[in-house]
């Protein structure tokens, strides 16, 4: 366990990271507990229940703006590494996990949250607590390792190498893998195998760049991709954040048997 106690000393302590790691933490709990209550509430299990004010139900993302708000202005007044950083970094934990939770209603301006488009909730805030985690183990995406102070041709190597890493990244955005290029972001070789292979045949780059040839390789390889690695997803999301709830077809109106889509679009005729 020395290397666990190595990280500790190194990167919580000697770096600071103590009201990061909490704030994890914090993120990470609310959202398991967040997502287990809601589960309840749709289960009609428990004591829990819906909170509305008025006739108007409350969303758990309206205390979660507010919790990060307040948790934002704490931080930024608050002297380094006091209590008052410690408890506003609890608050922006907490705040976040809620906001993110419903993001998907805040992206789309409606109730999404029990159908398929709210499954983007859950994908958004796999990606924060994977990014946020790996900033807490110390992995950062304008880290640069110990180097020579006497030698400035390994700090310019260094700072060449983070721009060219900054550049893939944009690259593989421009490419449709926005959760790639956000791993990117903290590992570099994801991005640089990202920006050389084909783009989604959706995205920015295939739409300025490829040939129609070229965007049907990228549309056979996109359809190929999602066919082996969909369903996958699909379980994940459904374990971490439920079971979405199918939309029925509409019912197709009855007609009239005795009576054509003919004869009652065209126009009477006198013979």
């Amino acid at each position: 366990m020395s290397w666990l106690t190595d990280w500790w000393q190194y990167e919580v302590v000697d770096g600071y990271k103590g009201p990061l790691l909490l704030s994890f933490t914090a993120f990470v709990v609310t959202f398991l507990t967040t997502r287990t209550i809601t589960r309840l509430i749709r289960a009609g299990k428990g004591p829990f229940h819906n909170v509305s004010s008025g006739g108007v139900h409350m969303h758990h993302s309206t205390p979660g703006v507010v919790l990060l708000i307040v948790g934002g202005f704490t931080g930024i007044g608050s002297p380094p590494l006091s209590v008052w950083t410690y408890f506003a970094a609890l608050l922006v934990g907490v705040g976040a996990s809620l906001v993110l939770d419903e993001f998907a209603m805040i992206f789309r301006l409606q109730d999404v949250y029990w159908s398929q488009e709210g499954q983007l909730s859950v994908n958004v805030v796999t990606l924060a607590a994977a990014c946020v985690g790996l900033a807490t183990v110390g992995v950062s995406p304008v880290q640069v390792p110990d180097l020579p102070a006497n030698i400035a041709a390994f700090r310019y190597a260094a700072v060449v190498v983070l721009l060219a890493n900054f550049v893939l990244v944009a690259v593989t955005a421009l490419k449709g893998k926005y959760p790639t290029a956000l791993m990117g972001l903290f590992i570099s070789p994801v991005a640089w195998v990202a920006a050389v292979r084909l783009a989604r045949p959706t995205s920015p780059w295939a739409r300025w760049r490829y040939s129609a040839a070229k965007r049907a390789r990228a549309q056979r390889r996109a359809a190929a991709f999602d066919h082996r690695w969909a369903p996958v997803r699909r379980h994940w999301d459904d374990f971490i954040g439920g079971t979405p709830t199918l939309v029925s077809a509409p019912p197709t109106p009855a007609t009239d048997p005795t009576t054509s889509d003919h004869t009652a679009d065209s126009p009477a005729v006198d013979h």
